[in-house]
């Protein structure tokens, strides 16, 4: 399907990314999604594209993209059709699609962030990171993506898909480096541990926060004031140890 999206830009439905612009790509099903890059100096530079939580938004990441520009790396924060207006101003392709639907029907909006990348910066290495259920998705996106989806961070991943096994069998096809944060609950701690084991990938590791909140929010200072500080003390960690 990736290719096919790829191909599909090829025909010139993918401008470059300008910095600071929004950018709007097509799923695989027709669905305009909706999203904002940050540029770093270089543009072929590692792309982390970045997927919300459920109820939530690209704003999610909006005191978190800047800080992976300062770091050299590129971000793309996406609007998911499953979410809402946790973060203001709201999710655009919620409001243009009319509803929130599915989580397994934001996975093709998350194939699609992936191709739109890839085409419009094929030499740049491109990681995901994905919050609660997006964090569930990303899984399945690197096993089916292998050559596309160069690492995997999962903040607060678990089986929250209508398939109560669908992200552990996924894990045991993803053979990129693997990096997983959670909340400082044993719930949530022991979901990431049983995730992680079944990942495929020799380079996987969790971090276990003494403080923390549910999904990529734990890197946001004004919902983890005790311990966004260490979550990305971790996090930059992993980061060094890939290949850009």
């Amino acid at each position: 399907m990736l290719r096919t999206l790829i191909l599909l830009a090829g025909m010139g439905l993918v401008p470059p990314l300008a910095p600071g612009a929004p950018v709007t790509f097509t799923a695989a099903d027709g669905v305009t999604v909706y999203a904002k890059p940050y540029l770093a100096a270089s543009a072929n530079a590692p792309w982390i594209v970045l997927f919300h939580q459920a109820g939530s938004n690209k704003n999610e990441y909006a005191p978190i993209a800047p800080r992976l520009v300062e770091l050299g790396y590129n971000a793309l924060a996406v609007d998911q059709r499953s979410g809402g207006d946790l973060y203001p101003p709201g999710n655009e392709t919620v409001e243009h699609l009319g509803k929130s639907e599915s989580y397994e029907k934001a996975f093709a909006d998350l194939e699609a962030a992936v191709a739109y990348v890839h085409h419009a910066h094929p030499a740049a290495k491109i990681w995901v990171l994905g919050s609660s259920y997006s964090a569930a998705l990303v899984f399945e996106l690197a096993a089916r993506h292998p050559d596309e989806v160069s690492a995997v961070m999962a903040f607060s991943p678990g089986e929250y898909l209508a398939d109560k096994q669908a992200v552990h069998a996924a894990a045991r096809g993803v053979r990129v480096p693997v990096f997983i944060d959670t909340a400082a609950d044993k719930q949530e701690i022991d979901a990431g541990r049983s995730i992680l084991g079944a990942v495929a990938s020799k380079q996987k590791q969790q971090y276990v926060p003494h403080a923390g909140v549910h999904g990529a929010s734990t890197l946001r200072s004004d919902k983890n004031p005790a311990g966004y500080d260490d979550n990305w003390r971790a996090l930059i960690a992993f980061l060094k140890t890939l290949s850009k």
